[in-house]
């Protein structure tokens, strides 16, 4: 059983035959949507770990809402993956304007940077500015991904807040620690 197996495979590969509904096929597009998904997450988790000796959010004067700093890395693994779920449902259905995936990777790119800008360049106006732009970005993001598929935008919920929530801090510790 296991060499016919093996036969087929090696006569679908010889001749170019591989189908749509092929084996090849079928894993290589399973493996790009688990990408799709998980990109985000990935890259987030990059940056953390890149920037995690810069992070000196223990020593900055912080309002009253702030959350204690274990709960950051938790918040952003559940959005970081509702991203790129949101993502690849669009992708999958064939939803993604060329639009919509500059919005995708332009708010990416800002989320990413703000990391940099405010705990290790400390640049705590710009960042202000920089999430505030952000912000923007990812309620037309969210917006975007919910007129194409209802589902996708609702997916984004939770960043948009926290993102809101996020800004709060940044303004607020921005003032605090002038």
């Amino acid at each position: 059983m296991k060499i016919k197996f093996l036969r087929e495979i090696c006569f679908v590969c010889k001749n170019n035959k591989i189908k749509k509904e092929g084996f090849f096929i079928k894993s290589n597009e399973k493996f790009k949507k688990i990408i799709h998904a998980l990109l985000p997450l990935i890259i987030g988790g990059i940056v953390g770990i890149i920037t995690s000796n810069a992070i000196n959010y223990n020593n900055l004067v912080k309002p009253a809402l702030s959350p204690p700093a274990i709960v950051f890395p938790i918040a952003w693994t559940i959005i970081y993956l509702l991203i790129g779920i949101s993502y690849t449902l669009l992708k999958e259905k064939g939803e993604v304007s060329k639009e919509t995936k500059q919005l995708y990777y332009t708010q990416l790119f800002f989320n990413y940077l703000w990391t940099f800008l405010f705990f290790v360049f400390e640049l705590r106006l710009l960042s202000v500015l920089w999430i505030i732009i952000l912000d923007v970005l990812v309620i037309c993001m969210t917006y975007q991904f919910y007129k194409q598929n209802k589902l996708s935008g609702i997916l984004l919920i939770p960043y948009v807040l926290w993102l809101i929530f996020a800004t709060y801090l940044n303004i607020s510790i921005y003032f605090l620690n002038l």
